[in-house]
């Protein structure tokens, strides 16, 4: 005789919200953190005046209350570095080194 499995949509909504998929959403992230970080340029002294500032400022956060209707686990990476978005996405005269979009790629399992 086959199973039977009857979704209940509120377990799903509790499931979503718990600190076991937060936990993991968090686990994710720090992967993904240390990939960034391991694949991230470092300037030289002649012409960068924070070598490794870019490197050193890779952060996670996570929470139960997230997504569009704050209603699941999710965690966060992102770099505080004043230049982040330039090293993301290049600027016209450099070239976009898409460091988080790689770390994602290679390291969100």
């Amino acid at each position: 005789m086959p199973a039977r499995f009857k979704m209940s949509r509120k377990g799903v909504g509790e499931l979503l919200r718990s600190r076991e998929v937060e936990a993991e959403m968090l686990r994710r992230a720090n992967v993904i953190k240390g990939v960034a970080a391991g694949i991230s340029p470092v300037g030289t002294a002649a012409w960068d005046p924070h070598p490794g500032l870019y490197k050193a400022s890779w952060h996670t956060t996570s929470t139960r209350r997230g997504g569009r209707r704050r209603n699941r686990a999710v965690a966060t990476v992102w770099n505080s570095a004043p230049y982040a978005r330039w090293v993301e996405y290049g600027t016209e005269r450099v070239h976009a080194h898409h460091v988080l979009l790689r770390a994602a790629q290679a390291g969100g399992r």
